[in-house]
């Protein structure tokens, strides 16, 4: 298990921009448990690895 001082973690406007979505889109994920995040204070901090996990899960055909 990585050190607590060695997870970088991201804020959602740098998750929406990594992942090309919009910030509620993010919010989405995260509030839907598709994406794992912190909550300090107000806001979400998404750990970088669980983004580049999501960036490489397949895409489910929208039909």
């Amino acid at each position: 298990m990585p050190d607590v001082q060695d997870v970088r973690f991201l804020t959602v406007a740098e998750v929406a921009e990594l992942m090309r979505v919009s910030k509620m889109t993010v919010y989405r994920m995260v509030h839907a448990g598709e994406l794992p995040a912190i909550r300090f204070g107000r806001s979400y901090r998404v750990p970088e690895s669980a983004v580049a996990d999501a960036l490489q899960r397949p895409i489910a055909d929208a039909g």
